[in-house]
């Protein structure tokens, strides 16, 4: 073997053994049928509803530290790259994001709700903020405000409200964040709607709804006009968000499956198409800015009642 050919040896085994900052999307978690990977985040508890910064290089998540949805709970972020992590908002209170449109970058901020006394209502922190930098939004007698989600322009929230210690028939309800609009009730109040999400071009507002034994996702324009239905069949279809260019919608769903797995479909309906594939669940995905990636909650049975689930990214 000549010299050069030695050299080119050398030089390929030691780029080939070089360890790599943050998940390798391309790697694969063996007890998966695709190829999502499970971050190595360093914490306790559950963790839950991942969604993207704006860059795609990092996360925000909520923490729940007794298990799956029990609180207390904390946000923390989490570099994708470095995989350095980073605690945002911790102060014994249930403080929970919602995946999909929470990090904003007209702001450079990321909204959630929090448990703090006297009741649920939502809250804004700068990304690299501190508690004390912090702007409660919403401040109300006697409804509750949980699972919020920015406007595009940072100007609006959109959440799920509810009567005090009344836990059915959430309201899609939108609200300035200066605080110069009334609060806005886009659905029934005799329904039960939840989790709405703000589309990237700011003309739409996704939400689930129940009807009929079971939860379907529903789209309507950001004044709560042309309501209109897009998934169908059985099974729940829930923490739905929309795709970079809001014209498909990501969500997770039983359909057809034991435990839930994340599926995508078409604003105006049709048959989903299946992204993630696990024997476990798989719930909360939130989609990258450029498309490439999702992001989402996984547990290797059904997560209720359990220590918590792990977060998985996959390359798509």
């Amino acid at each position: 073997m000549n010299m050069r050919k030695v050299l080119f040896v050398i030089i390929f085994i030691t780029l080939s053994s070089c360890e790599k900052n943050g998940p390798d999307p391309a790697g694969g978690d063996p007890s998966r049928d695709d190829n999502g990977i499970t971050l190595d985040i360093s914490l306790s508890g559950s963790l839950q509803n991942p969604a993207f910064s704006p860059d795609g290089n990092a996360i925000v998540f909520t923490r729940f530290r007794n298990g799956y949805n029990e609180e207390p709970a904390d946000l923390f972020i989490y570099n994708l790259q470095s995989g350095q992590l980073t605690t945002l908002v911790s102060d014994g209170s249930g403080n929970v994001n919602l995946p999909g449109a929470t990090w904003n970058d007209s702001i450079n901020s990321i909204v959630f709700s929090s448990s703090r006394d006297p009741h649920d209502e939502i809250y804004l922190i700068p990304e690299n903020g501190t508690t004390e930098s912090e702007i409660k939004i919403t401040s109300r007698t006697d409804t509750v405000a949980y699972e919020p989600s920015l406007s595009p322009d940072g100007k609006w929230v959109v959440f799920e409200s509810h009567e005090l210690d009344v836990e059915d028939n959430g309201i899609i309800t939108k609200f300035k964040i200066d605080g110069s609009s009334a609060y806005i009730g886009l659905t029934s109040s005799t329904d039960d709607c939840r989790q709405p999400n703000w589309s990237p071009n700011g003309d739409k507002i996704l939400y689930q709804k129940f009807e009929a034994g079971q939860w379907d996702i529903w789209i309507m324009d950001t004044d709560g006009t042309n309501k209109s239905k897009v998934t169908s069949g059985e099974g729940d279809k829930t923490d739905a968000c929309f795709t970079q260019n809001g014209q498909y919608i990501i969500f997770s769903t039983d359909f057809e499956l034991e435990l839930a797995n994340i599926c995508k479909i078409p604003i105006t309906g049709g048959t989903p198409e299946r992204l993630s594939n696990y024997s476990g669940y798989d719930g909360a995905p939130s989609i990258s800015s450029d498309g490439t990636k999702i992001i989402f909650e996984s547990f290797d049975g059904f997560p209720d009642g359990s220590q918590g689930t792990t977060i998985t990214i996959l390359n798509l």
